[in-house]
């Protein structure tokens, strides 16, 4: 009985001209109502229903408990704060002051590098460790000024100088960092963070190569103390002045090369000890990790005993004053002639700060065995550009040197971060007069020696080349292109590389033909001893006839199954192994990358242009006249005969393996009926049967329904008639001696008593069955009263009454749904069902047009 709202609906439909069941007609009216509808008196039905709209939009549509949990998920410290103890301290806090003892020399010059003077750096630095661990799903993380980011704030503050010149250095950076973190933060809140995912590796391999060469050939004048040109033009340019200006170098070159040397010696000392003697390890770690701060205090103190008497005119460059507090906290400014000095700039910034940030955090997770949440990672990001700037910081990201130290340093929860913005604090207000003294030169070996870990290994380049060589060239292509042009047009060089080689992927996704082969389980050679071989236990090609010790007696499997492999061997196969066509005019198609819109076109293109080729017209004498062929099929030229080609076998049935297949769009689909209907006139009068295997997806089964797939195709006109359809299902067994629970029942006894009576009731219960192959019974359809009437459509009510009289009598059940007879589990049923098919219609087609209506022709699935 239908519901008012349905009829309302079906009312409707009906004044709008919508045929509601177009598709079902096609198929639905050359066949016996209820015919799909499977019973026996010792299994269950099973018709599978359709997805609805109102139950995607339940899917869909966030309940209160999931908006619950999303407000909840915006503060991951809530999950494990208050269990926090004295252990968990100890590892934060040896972590934090580890860190803050090396972001201090850096932050400062990474200022410099931003074109700020040095104490923004220890704000951004300040603000970045102490609001993430908030927001943070990763323990290793630390967020502060990074040598690329600052450099694109730096690029951005002299382009934003030439064009508004009375606007400060640091309004300009402040805005920048409001404005990337209200996009981050947006991007994380909308829980959008695998928008990351399609910025490749390479991507970012080419991107941190190359600004790393970019940034550290632009401190090397500095390291030397040459003056008088740009550092922030190409990377080449710069290379050639600096070159040319040799001759000026004065002495703060002293420094800085002394500096560099110091802090490589340091690093390479500690770690040959460490391998000396693993038992301090942890001694030299730390030695390691703290030598940027003891280089800066021992240059600090030569730069004093040098520059203490001539504060005015020192011998080498210093710092200068480092104001005491946070004496530029302020509201950020946001007017207009802000924004327009850099708007140009900002999604080139907002992709480094993700690219760095969401790298390292993954890659750490993975290092330490725990999963990072990509969007709430872009929360907190988000959320530190955007407080951050109100005490004067800049954009602030995940720092490389700091994230690993912090990591080796043994951090065992964010709150390490809140240690480490103490540890900064105390140097904002404690050691600004110490700051004066440090040499400009000690601050770009800093940056120097920082951005060297940032460069790809030449290693990690031929991996790549033997995983990907082209995207190898494109590694190179972004490497290139940042040396001789900038680290902006480096990113969106890289980015739209390897954007529009995902699309070639997709678009040029190439099907393939499968062909079946039989094969076997053996025990491969080498894994008994020779004396089992001796004694015939084991050989050259192993043996099957030897029980595993740990496994019940018969479940070695020693039947051949059918394997589908492509036909070209491209999947790497022994080429030697002869695959056998699956049956002549049967064809098995795999698309290999999903199949939607961008990829149809050239999936079914080739199909039916090889289907085409290999095998022939049914109806040779389709074209009567020359005038009747198609242009595009003009025939063979005056006085040579039609090619008939009736060597080949004509078209029977198309298989398609969606195991790829996940979701598919209206496009694909059309497409697809394009090219049955194309199928269909190259087999007229005969009918192409389309079977699918491995349909993952119920909404992509519900298209291909739409699409009048999924059920035998009516026959045309002048064609052999079918009026019944009588289907062979595969079943499994519930509750019985082959079921899963008997199964795991049998592993976990240890009772050779209760073995032997399960193995002898699954010998009586194989001789009892109709047939059994290959582990699949196949059992016909039996009249039955509910199988008739509108049960077709209506799964639940046919599910639901018949189970309700068969209470207790399960035995077996249905794999899928019966009134989906062409949707298939696996291939092997699929081609089952197509040979099943094409053999009776063989069959038919030879006794004549007096059987046509009265024969009933097999199937499985």
């Amino acid at each position: 009985m239908l519901s008012t709202t349905t009829k309302v609906g079906h009312g409707l439909a009906k004044v709008l001209g919508i045929k509601l069941d177009h598709r079902h007609d096609l198929a639905e009216e050359k066949w016996t109502q209820g015919e799909f509808i499977y019973s026996v008196s010792s299994a269950d039905p099973y018709v599978e229903t359709e997805p609805t709209s109102w139950e995607w939009i339940q899917d869909t549509v966030p309940t209160w408990h999931n908006m619950a949990s999303y407000v909840l998920s915006l503060f991951p410290f809530m999950n494990w704060i208050t269990r926090y103890n004295y252990q968990w301290f100890h590892g934060d806090m040896v972590a934090g002051i580890t860190v803050g003892a090396v972001v201090v020399p850096q932050s400062m010059a990474y200022a410099v590098l931003a074109q700020l003077p040095p104490e923004y750096g220890l704000y951004s630095s300040f603000m970045g460790v102490l609001t993430y661990w908030f927001f943070a799903t990763s323990k290793d993380i630390t967020i502060g000024p990074v040598a690329v980011a600052s450099t694109m704030v730096g690029n951005i503050v002299i382009k934003a100088r030439e064009r508004e010149p009375d606007i400060a250095a640091e309004l300009v950076a402040s805005a920048v960092a409001v404005m990337a973190g209200c996009i981050i933060a947006s991007i994380g809140l909308i829980r959008c963070g695998w928008i990351v995912e399609f910025i490749s590796l390479t991507a970012m391999s080419a991107f941190m190569t190359g600004s790393a060469l970019n940034i550290a050939v632009g401190q090397v004048p500095g390291l030397m103390g040459i003056t008088g040109f740009s550092t922030r033009e190409a990377t080449y340019k710069v290379v050639i002045n600096t070159l040319k200006n040799l001759g000026r170098t004065k002495i703060d070159a002293a420094m800085g090369l002394t500096a560099l040397t110091m802090l490589y010696l340091i690093r390479y000392g500690c770690t040959y000890a460490s391998r000396r003697m693993p038992a301090r390890s942890k001694i030299f770690f730390f030695l390691a990790t703290l030598r940027t701060a003891f280089v800066i205090l021992l240059y600090t103190m030569i730069s004093w005993l040098v520059n203490r008497n001539r504060r005015g005119k020192p011998l080498v460059r210093i710092l200068g004053n480092v104001p005491r507090g946070f004496k530029h906290a302020r509201v950020p400014q946001m007017d207009q002639r802000i924004l327009n000095a850099f708007m140009s700039e900002l999604p080139a910034t907002v992709m480094v700060l993700l690219i760095e940030h969401i790298a390292l955090a993954k890659s750490f997770g993975r290092i330490n065995n725990y999963t990072i949440h990509p969007s709430q990672e872009l929360v907190a990001l988000g959320m530190t550009n955007i407080l951050g700037p109100f005490l004067g910081a800049y954009p602030a990201t995940g720092s490389f040197s700091r994230t690993a130290i912090q990591s080796k340093a043994g951090v065992r929860t964010p709150f390490a971060g809140f240690i480490t913005a103490v540890v900064v604090l105390l140097a904002i207000y404690a050691l600004p007069a110490m700051f004066f003294y440090i040499p400009s030169a000690g601050l770009s070996a800093v940056i120097i020696h920082a951005v060297g870990d940032l460069i790809t290994p030449p290693n990690v380049i031929y991996q790549y080349w033997r995983a990907s060589p082209f995207e190898v060239v494109v590694f190179f292509a972004g490497v290139i292109v940042t040396v001789f042009t900038n680290i902006e047009n480096g990113i969106y060089t890289t980015v739209a590389i390897s954007a529009a080689v995902l699309l070639f992927r997709v678009v040029k996704a190439k099907g393939r033909f499968l062909g079946r082969v039989k094969v076997y389980s053996v025990v491969g050679d080498h894994v008994g001893s020779d004396k089992e071989e001796e004694n015939g236990s084991g050989g050259k090609y192993g043996t099957l006839s030897k029980q595993t010790p740990s496994l019940p007696p018969n479940d070695l499997d020693t039947s051949p199954r059918d394997l589908f492999l492509p036909i070209d061997h491209q999947d790497g196969s022994n080429p030697i192994v002869d695959l056998d066509s699956p049956y002549p005019g049967i064809f098995i198609y795999r698309f290999s990358e999903g199949f939607n819109y961008p990829n149809a076109n050239h999936y079914l293109d080739y199909l039916a242009e090889t289907v085409m080729k290999q095998t022939r017209r049914t109806n040779t004498e389709q074209y009567q006249k020359l005038g009747d062929r198609p242009w595009n099929d003009p025939g063979p030229r005056r006085g040579k005969m039609v090619e008939t080609r009736m060597d080949l076998p004509t078209l029977k049935a198309v298989i398609l393996d969606f195991s790829s297949v996940n979701n598919v769009d209206i496009t694909s689909i059309q497409i697809l009926i394009d090219v049955r209907n194309q199928l269909h006139r190259w087999a007229a009068p005969d009918t192409v049967e389309w079977h699918f295997a491995h349909l993952n997806n119920r909404w992509t089964k519900r298209a291909l329904v739409s699409a009048g797939f999924g059920y035998p195709v009516p026959p045309a006109a002048d064609a052999p008639g079918l009026s019944r359809w009588k289907p062979i299902f595969s079943v499994t067994e519930i509750g019985g001696v082959d079921s899963a629970a008997i199964g795991c029942l049998s592993l976990s006894s240890g009772h050779s008593k209760d073995n032997n009576a399960i193995e002898e009731g699954r010998r009586e219960h194989s001789s009892g069955s109709r047939s059994d192959r290959n582990g699949v019974k196949e059992l016909s359809i039996s009249d039955y009263p509910h199988a008739r009437g509108e049960g077709y459509y209506d799964g639940g009510e046919v599910n639901k009454s018949i189970q309700e009289e068969k209470r207790g009598k399960q035995k077996v059940a249905l794999v899928h749904g019966i009134n989906r007879p062409l949707f298939h589990m696996d291939l092997t049923s699929a081609l089952q069902a197509a040979i099943s098919n094409a053999e009776w219609r063989a069959a038919e087609a030879m006794k004549g047009p007096e059987s046509d209506g009265d024969g009933e022709g097999p199937t499985s699935t």
